[in-house]
């Protein structure tokens, strides 16, 4: 296996607070799922997963397994320590260091979030149905902090020019935020591109959150670097991960 490349956070987080998201180069798997597939519910060998994840664990040094979700684009946002791995949910959280947070994604936004100190973290998997129900505003309420004191980063998702829903997604946040509009370009009659990046940033903002890093990947135009849902179907996962250091 070639050598595992990963994408750490641009943001002002504690020194403790240690977090990166995967790429595609630097693992087992083969044909569609080539080569780093973090994910074991998606048809691709179980015995290359498993020696893909722990690669993953050896190469980034983590201080523990990740807390493996079973993500349902839901809004649930669970505890880790009070959970076991495979729990139905889209987010978890902990104040515990040397938990390993964990989100997969190919298209859908992972979003990281931690307080000034460092003394809790966060992560989301964050689709556009999870996105308007409500999971950003299920994490941050498990910080019971102030919105000023939390930061967060938004890791890769599908670009807006690379992202086309219909009328019934765009009326979902429309409802919720007219002043989502913003985020939706007209593709054309009844289609429209989403920026879920600008989604996002509407929904941590009217949180009070403004320290708002990272953005600007694009996982359906970048093959090389990511999977992609929408471009390839039958594909792998990256992988999001958020921990405290234990030093």
């Amino acid at each position: 296996m070639a050598d595992i490349q990963y994408i750490t956070p641009d943001w002002p987080a504690p020194a403790r607070v240690r977090a990166l998201t995967t790429t595609r180069p630097g693992g087992a798997s083969v044909g569609p799922y080539a080569s780093l597939n973090l994910g074991d519910h998606v048809g691709d060998d179980p015995d290359s997963v498993r020696r893909n994840r722990a690669s993953l664990r050896e190469a980034c040094g983590l201080p523990a397994d990740p807390l493996w979700l079973r993500q349902v684009h839901g809004t649930a946002v669970v505890d880790a320590i009070k959970v076991v791995p495979g729990v139905e949910a889209d987010g978890a959280y902990t104040d515990t260091a040397g938990v390993v947070l964990a989100v997969l994604t190919a298209d859908c936004l992972p979003v990281f979030l931690c307080d000034r100190r460092g003394a809790k973290v966060a992560l989301l998997h964050a689709g556009w149905r999870g996105l308007s129900a409500g999971v950003i505003e299920n994490g941050v309420r498990a910080f019971d902090v102030p919105g000023n004191g939390l930061v967060a980063w938004l890791g890769p998702a599908i670009g807006s020019d690379s992202y086309e829903v219909g009328d019934e997604v765009r009326a979902v946040f429309l409802g919720n935020d007219p002043g989502a509009a913003g985020a939706f370009r007209e593709s054309g009659p009844g289609r429209w591109h989403a920026d879920l990046y600008m989604l996002a940033r509407r929904r941590l903002s009217a949180l009070g959150i403004h320290a708002v890093h990272g953005g600007g990947f694009c996982t359906y135009r970048d093959s090389a670097r990511f999977y992609s849902f929408r471009r390839e179907h039958q594909t792998g996962r990256m992988a999001s991960l958020i921990w405290i250091d234990k030093g």
